[in-house]
């Protein structure tokens, strides 16, 4: 099934290089997509359980869904996940 999340704090193609990179390690997940100018980030999943394991695994990357909480933690993650994925390039 295809799913579109929308993130917070997904600003720039290091941040999608980052979102790409691991989202790709999870299984049942392909077709990886992310669109810096709307905050999206789509894919498919097997199931609803996989979907969800994205929405966390962006979570812990520092980007929650538009509907969690974006504290200072998710924003320092989002900023070393960020860089990372500059490096990465």
């Amino acid at each position: 099934m295809r799913t579109s999340i929308i993130v917070q704090n997904l600003k720039c193609g290091g941040c999608a290089t980052t979102i790409t990179n691991k989202l790709t390690e999870l299984k049942n997940i392909s077709e990886i997509t992310v669109d810096t100018n709307s905050s999206t980030v789509s894919f498919i999943a097997q199931d609803a359980n996989d979907a969800l394991e994205v929405k966390n695994k962006l979570k812990t990357l520092g980007y929650p869904s538009i509907e969690d909480t974006n504290g200072v933690l998710s924003k320092a993650k989002s900023f070393v996940s960020c860089a990372t994925g500059k490096l990465a390039n």
